[in-house]
């Protein structure tokens, strides 16, 4: 590995993370943070606000996808720097090629070779590994400077996503490990960062129904329980994550003799603390929960650095060559797919998704099936992903009708019913409509539908919207089901049963 090679592998990665960022349509999740950054705010609903922030200040100069996409698409290649520029400080004696190799891997870990995608983890892997690099460089002689910049970037992560928490759990049980004044004095610093952050979500949630907490807590889980298949799937996941060959490669070299003898009475302790106890937590957790691939990308880089400091030079490099295989076949693979008629995935295993896709893909054709049959009717779909899709590509907020699911209920802050009564509405539905659904809250009720590139999607028009009877069907139930909040949590004010359900307390 050589300073030359490097600096092509960070341009070549760039440059195709690039071209990805601009020709792949916008996701659901991407559109829901990207009208928060539309709709800016001190919270939101179900994740701390910071995404929301940063996207409210990127649309101040441009819409464009790779514009909105600028923060992740640059992340592998920042993140990389940092870890390049930041090893010498962890590790005394570090020879130059463990450094240019440690940096590599960050760069082509498997999922920073196509993840263009941003979201709430697009913050929290920034400010988490920044963080856990500034712990470890504090560890080494617990200069309370480090462990300031540890907890300034560790408030960064709180105000990215809770997920923050197992970041803040390692470095509790790194400081415990180490018993020393220095490490707990550390701990209470970085600690204390977090307490402004915390307190502004504290703020916020309370005056708006706690929904993080009650998302993040209690609504979101009505599928967990034992189950096998989710520490399988975990472990195939984790597997994938890191490089399929670092899981073996990290036992077979767990122990620090296994490197350089220089290096073995240097190898920072803390760096094995992040680099294993949250994958542990996790594998905890993914007993009873199915753990998400994202969950996982704030700890990779600490086990990549981690392995790279034990391995012998001969199989670092061997391991080196692999990342750089499995990442042309990752390019190579999403070129070939660019290439695929959209009409191929109606049938294998994405058929079920197909209606989804085209409405992400086909937007334009979509927004001329609308063109006549919206003006001046409140659009809507029935689910929120769908929404806020069509909402973005449309430039137009799409309202969520009916009851919907626990995920990303942010329509509900956003959306005040009482005043579309009387409305027309134009609803886009992916299935087939009962038009007894919809006719209760609307004076009359037609249907039809359009076919687009082999997907069917259906148009009901209501007239005359009847907001007293859809607040007695629909919004009574959402707030029975999604709104029961526990009485120990202090409410200033609560939109749900403040708009709707004057006098009533939204309570469990």
């Amino acid at each position: 590995m050589t300073g030359r090679l490097f600096a092509a592998l960070l341009v070549l990665t760039l440059a195709f993370r690039f071209w990805l960022g601009g020709a792949f349509p916008i996701t659901g999740d991407e559109a829901y943070f990207i009208w928060w950054g539309w709709l800016p705010d001190w919270g939101f609903y179900d994740h701390p606000p910071m995404i929301g922030w940063w996207l409210a200040a990127l649309s101040l100069a441009g819409k464009a996808e790779w514009w909105l996409r600028l923060p992740v698409i640059l992340q592998p290649a920042l993140l990389t720097l940092a870890v390049y520029w930041a090893l010498p400080h962890l590790v005394q004696g570090l020879g130059e090629q463990r450094r240019l190799w440690a940096a590599t891997l960050v760069l082509l870990a498997p999922v920073n070779v196509w993840n263009v995608f941003i979201t709430t983890d697009t913050p929290l892997i920034y400010f988490s590994v920044l963080s856990g690099l500034a712990w470890v460089r504090a560890s080494r002689d617990d200069s309370p400077r480090w462990y300031l910049a540890a907890g300034l970037l560790l408030a960064g992560a709180v105000l990215s996503k809770y997920f923050a928490a197992i970041l803040g759990f390692a470095y509790l049980v790194d400081a415990l490990r180490r018993r020393r004044a220095g490490a707990i004095t550390g701990l209470a610093i970085a600690y204390a960062c977090t307490l402004p952050a915390l307190a502004l979500m504290a703020w916020w949630n309370s005056a708006n129904c706690w929904p993080n907490y009650m998302f993040n807590f209690v609504n979101r889980h009505g599928d967990a329980g034992w189950s096998l298949k989710t520490p399988l799937l975990y472990a195939v996941t984790l597997i994938y994550v890191l490089g399929p060959p670092v899981l073996w490669l990290a036992l077979k070299n767990r122990r620090p003799a296994s490197a350089d003898s220089s290096l073995a009475s240097v190898l920072p302790a803390a760096l094995g603390t992040l680099a294993w106890l949250p994958f542990l937590l996790f594998a905890l957790l993914s007993g009873v929960k199915q753990i998400g691939l994202h969950w996982l990308l704030s700890f990779v880089p600490f086990t990549l650095i981690w392995l790279t400091l034990r391995l012998q030079p001969a199989t670092l490099q061997k391991l080196g060559l692999f990342f750089a295989g499995f990442a042309t076949l990752h390019i190579a693979g999403i070129l070939v797919v660019s290439r695929v008629p959209l009409e191929a995935w109606q049938r294998g295993p994405l058929a079920r998704l197909y209606d989804g896709i085209v409405l992400t893909f086909e937007h334009q054709a979509i927004a001329r099936e609308l063109e006549g049959h919206a003006r001046d009717r409140v659009l809507a779909m029935d689910g929120y992903s769908n929404a806020v899709t069509l909402g973005y590509n449309l430039r137009r907020y799409v309202v969520v009708f009916g009851t919907a699911s626990s995920h990303a209920r942010h329509d509900d802050l956003v959306t005040d019913f009482r005043a579309l009564d009387g409305r027309d509405f134009l609803i886009l539905r992916k299935s087939e409509p009962q038009p007894d659904d919809y006719r209760r809250y609307f004076r009359s009720v037609g249907v039809d539908s359009f076919e687009l590139r082999g997907a069917r999607f259906w148009r009901v028009k209501g007239e005359s919207f009847d907001y007293a009877a859809y607040r007695d069907g629909v919004l009574a139930g959402v707030r029975q089901k999604y709104y029961a909040i526990p009485t120990w949590l202090p409410q200033r004010a609560c939109y749900m049963c403040d708009r709707y359900f004057p006098g009533e307390a939204c309570r469990r």
